[in-house]
């Protein structure tokens, strides 16, 4: 993978670039972001840079044998280590064991989540773990001679699975053999070791922007231009988001939002109870990717009501809807619990509650909400 295949993160890119080209690159680097970002691919664009034998000053050139090698995960100096499960009972699980599976799955969905891949090995309801054998084994294979004569690398992802067995790896992570390089992919820095993240220099991702998602989904999968801004617009800066919506979920949904506050700013009861039993019939996650999609829209018109001057980047009718409803009498704090009510419905959707009795008391609560009057406790 090159950088060139990266979406978004242009910042981290150039920042990491930076440091190559100065010699002042870190022998421990931190590749922080939610999930999403390209946390996972952007290290593997860094790895295939390292090693490419004819490098630009802005990415590898992807033909060489390095590059080649890379990009397959097959490398004999780029080692992986990501959270596993034991194999079978009464054994430990560490990453050479899955290292088939783990390549598969990387190149199919780079921009998987962790519980992507600990369903693709069949974990069910196990957790997975990085283990104190795997730590041990990092330390072996980094002691040893490069393979190729040049650098090492090793690539954790998830060191939020280290747990207490990542103090093993201090050591090493402090002072590692020469030419040695660790990257680790993570997406909650406050569950890593402080002793491990003192040790690291971090790079932290952001949000894509929304016009990457938007150009990326039309180029490759095809998505219409109204229906990819609207993904784009509602993933929250995650592409891993915008795969989901895309992929399993190819109707509209702004039109349902319409005709939900049309019901709301009506107080028309009937519709409130239509809407309820139409969208519990949808799936759990179409209905948390409903809700969600409100959320970005109350968002997007408090936006649009304090700073007017910032530019919507919503599709037309979206971009309306979110104009009209910030110039509505709905205060500020109202537009807040609104915000939280969804959310707990979504919470509690998430834990199996029955949804049409959720979404129905949602409903009812918004009502009240966008008429900024107190919800009955009765």
């Amino acid at each position: 993978m090159k950088f060139s295949d990266v979406i978004g993160q242009q910042a981290a890119k150039e920042g990491l670039l930076k440091m190559w080209h100065r010699n002042v690159f870190p022998h421990a680097l931190m590749l922080a972001g939610a999930e999403g970002l390209g946390g996972l691919p952007l290290a593997l664009a860094l790895t295939q840079y390292i090693f490419c034998a004819d490098k630009t000053p802005t990415d590898s050139c992807g033909v060489c044998a390095n590059c080649r090698k890379v990009s397959k995960m097959e490398h004999a100096d780029v080692h992986f280590a990501f959270p596993t499960i034991p194999p079978k009972a009464g054994t430990k699980g560490v990453s050479r064991l899955y290292m088939k599976e783990f390549r598969e799955f990387v190149h199919k969905h780079p921009y998987g989540t962790t519980f992507d891949w600990l369903q693709a090995i069949n974990a069910e309801n196990k957790q997975g773990n990085i283990t104190a054998e795997e730590c041990r084994e990092i330390i072996e294979i980094l002691n040893l001679r490069a393979y190729e004569g040049g650098k090492k690398v090793q690539l954790i992802w998830r060191p939020e699975y280290l747990r207490k067995e990542g103090n093993i790896l201090l050591k090493l992570i402090e002072e590692p053999p020469q030419d040695t390089i660790i990257i680790f992919v993570a997406e909650e820095l406050e569950d890593i070791l402080s002793t491990i993240k003192s040790r690291t220099q971090t790079v932290r991702l952001a949000p894509i922007p929304a016009h990457f998602i938007a150009k990326d989904l039309i180029q490759k999968f095809g998505t219409g231009e109204t229906r990819a801004n609207q993904v784009a617009q509602i993933s929250m800066g995650s592409y891993t988001e915008a795969l989901k919506q895309v992929h399993n979920h190819d109707n509209d949904l702004f039109p349902g939002v319409k005709d939900l506050f049309n019901a709301l700013f009506t107080g028309n009861g009937i519709m409130i109870m239509k809407f309820a039993e139409e969208w519990s019939k949808a799936g759990r996650e179409q209905q948390k990717n409903f809700l969600h999609y409100i959320i970005q829209l109350i968002e997007q018109a408090i936006r649009a009501r304090y700073t007017p001057e910032a530019p919507l980047s919503l599709p037309l009718m979206e971009a309306q809807f979110v104009k009209k409803l910030a110039s509505t009498g709905v205060t500020f704090e109202s537009f807040t619990k609104m915000n939280e009510i969804l959310t707990d419905t979504m919470r509690l959707i998430e834990r199996n509650a029955h949804s049409k009795t959720q979404l129905h008391a949602m409903a009812i609560k918004l009502l009240y909400t966008v008429k900024n009057r107190p919800v009955p406790l009765y």
